[in-house]
């Protein structure tokens, strides 16, 4: 993990999710592919335990610098997971990796400093965009993640760098539309009251949405997220439960798409989002998308994408590090 003038410097970044951590080595923003470790949270009392593990399975030597993208909100460097009973702070990183220069982001946040350095080819599209007028600065984009759960992120280029801003979109409440939405909103009130959009919109929420189905049809039955994609094709019910989930997701996508204004793209990240990728466009993502009544016509401005890069969170944490040292 050497750092000297003639090479890239060296970092360790990681990304936090509900379910799995993901640590890997990166030669400035490029993440070296064979350093890339996965583990369990389930296994691990902590984050820096298992940051420790990571670095003496790598030799032991210290990184030059360390970054984290956590699933939760990152205040004053630190940050509380939301899904996990998980804390970091900057100081607790630099001690359990030796670091000197340490981040944490907040998951979104490292997805926005990914753009720019991901493989055009990991970057599927989703809804093109009418032509853009050359003269006019694209803008923001807008980067919104599905997975365990959900939250978004607006990334501005300026001349001195990027900004992507913290966001906690997922514990918005959740729009609805239809007699059928305020029905699933009832059935999945939770103690804390009215459902948030990640009480739908996250891997738990797709299996909300078909228990919801079984009730309605005074039944029972309930599978779990994989199953429920698994079963789309053999089962009506799975596939009406993929298609409301994703209807609901065009009207938050374009919800969020009009609050932020990304003219330069909206890119959907997220493992239940690649998940629905096949789906996104003949079960009325585009139509719900796009439902914004006179404003319907405006939403052709923005162009949306799916990014298929699973490790793209991690090239994010190594951008981040390498604009700060550049900087």
């Amino acid at each position: 993990m050497a750092d000297d003038d003639k090479q890239e410097p060296t970092f360790l970044v990681a990304d936090v999710g509900g379910t799995n951590t993901r640590v890997a080595m990166s030669a400035g923003r490029t993440i070296l592919r064979d350093t890339i470790r996965r583990y369990a949270n389930r296994e691990h009392a902590d984050l820096a335990p298992l940051l420790r593990t990571y670095v003496e399975e790598q030799g032991g030597s210290a990184p030059l610098g360390a970054c984290v993208a956590v699933a939760g909100p990152v205040a004053d460097g630190r940050a509380e997971l939301t899904n996990l009973d998980w804390s970091i702070d900057s100081a607790r990183l630099a001690q359990a990796t030796g670091a000197r220069d340490c981040a944490i982001l907040n998951d979104l946040q490292a997805q926005g400093h990914a753009l720019d350095h991901l493989d055009p080819n990991a970057i599927r599209p989703v809804i093109e965009a009418q032509p853009a007028d050359p003269a006019r600065d694209v803008g923001a984009r807008l980067v919104i993640g599905v997975g365990t759960g959900f939250n978004a992120a607006p990334v501005h280029q300026f001349p001195d760098g990027r900004f992507v801003p913290p966001c906690e979109a997922g514990h918005a409440s959740l729009p609805i539309r239809t007699e059928a939405e305020l029905r699933l909103c009832s059935f999945v009130s939770t103690a804390h009251g009215f459902p948030a959009v990640e009480d739908v919109l996250s891997g738990r929420g797709l299996e909300r949405v078909y228990r919801w189905l079984s009730s309605e049809a005074g039944s029972d039955e309930a599978h779990l997220a994989a199953e429920i994609m698994d079963r789309v094709e053999s089962d009506p019910r799975a596939e009406a439960a993929i298609r409301q989930f994703i209807r609901i997701l065009g009207t938050v996508t374009g919800n969020l798409a009009l609050i932020h204004l990304p003219l330069g793209g909206v890119f959907l990240v997220g493992g239940v989002a690649r998940a629905m990728g096949r789906h996104l466009g003949n079960m009325g993502f585009v139509e719900a998308f796009r439902d914004k009544g006179r404003f319907a016509g405006f939403m052709n401005n923005f162009p949306v994408s799916l990014v298929e890069d699973d490790y793209a969170a991690l090239t994010g944490c190594a951008a981040h590090l390498y604009e700060r040292r550049i900087l």
